[in-house]
């Protein structure tokens, strides 16, 4: 069987049947389908799952019950191994006709039949947080929280102040697979390479716990320019196991030895991170305003959500960075 290799081409197909859904253009959604009983589809509401002939038929009275939709902005991966390839999808700001907005998430699986590559298993997703899911978030989060509350003085500074979490994706799950020893090894060069990438651009690293880091910072671009460069720096290592890292920032009022005022600011940047992707850094509304309008980067539109201790809903934006 020949390698796994990037596909833009799987992805041009998946983009246009979703353009073709969006749009009502029945016959063009159940022409991409493939012609196996293996064909699948699992909906984004519990019971819209449907095989095969079921599929086949009933998507088209499907496709009449929802409302028409369009997205200001997507991103995807296409991979292909063989006659079989499958794509991720992102579609931020998606949004109905019947006027409500929400972020998505597709996986489609390809098969390719006679020259032709089909659709045989779709998945559709509107992501949530843990909390709201299943009701609870990371504990490494909680851990490296508890750590930073117990220690207030340890900041040292008054004034605006960009905090910045971040901690490794699937981290229990790498550990153990590749056992303690190299695991050990593997977060002692990853705080390594935090630690260089926070001090080069002015901040400070308040704590480490685990996999999980906790770093202040006098300004939010220089916050910002920092998880870009740790999502890149981290993006560019070769050495196994590879690594995916979730930060999130949030900029606040710090007044030394006044817990309450330091766990608000502190507390929300913790949540922030709690509620990204693995390779996603996500920033409060706070900290996207203070950069103001520049060219050094580029935000996803805003997604409110609840955040765990914090009442109300919340601002929040994707911050992008280009891998290598």
């Amino acid at each position: 069987m020949n390698g796994i290799v990037p596909s833009p081409e799987l992805g041009a197909i998946v983009r246009r049947w979703l353009k073709s859904y969006a749009s009502g253009d029945k016959q063009a959604v159940v022409n991409l389908f493939s012609a196996d009983p293996a064909l699948g589809y699992i909906g984004s509401s519990h019971d819209e799952i449907w095989r095969a002939d079921t599929l086949r038929q009933g998507m088209p009275n499907y496709m009449d019950d929802i409302p028409s939709f369009n997205w200001e902005r997507d991103e995807f991966r296409g991979f292909e191994c063989g006659e079989l390839g499958w794509v991720e999808w992102f579609g931020e700001r998606v949004s109905l006709e019947n006027g409500k907005d929400i972020t998505f998430r597709s996986t489609f699986v390809l098969h390719l039949e006679q020259g032709v590559w089909r659709i045989v298993h779709v998945h559709n997703s509107n992501p949530v947080s843990n909390m709201n899911a299943l009701g609870y978030e990371s504990r490494g989060f909680e851990d490296l929280l508890d750590a930073a509350m117990s220690t207030v003085s340890e900041i040292g500074q008054t004034g605006i102040a960009s905090i910045m979490f971040t901690d490794i994706a699937d981290s229990t799950t790498i550990a153990e697979t590749i056992g303690d020893a190299r695991w050990s090894r593997a977060v002692a060069h990853h705080t390594e390479l935090l630690t260089g990438i926070i001090h080069a651009n002015g901040g400070r690293l308040i704590k480490t716990l685990g996999d999980g880091t906790m770093s202040s910072f006098n300004s939010s671009r220089a916050a910002l320019i920092a998880a870009q460069a740790i999502q890149i720096a981290n993006a560019s290592e070769t050495n196994e196991p590879r690594l995916q890292i979730r930060i999130g920032c949030h900029t606040g009022d710090l007044i030394e030895n006044d817990s309450d005022l330091f766990g608000t600011v502190v507390n929300k940047a913790a949540r922030v991170a709690t509620v990204c992707l693995p390779g996603e850094i996500r920033v409060s509304d706070a900290t996207r305003v203070m950069v103001g309008t520049t060219k050094d980067f580029s935000f996803s539109h805003g997604v409110t959500m609840p955040l765990k201790g914090l009442e109300g809903e919340h601002l929040l934006y994707r911050l992008d960075w280009s891998e290598p």
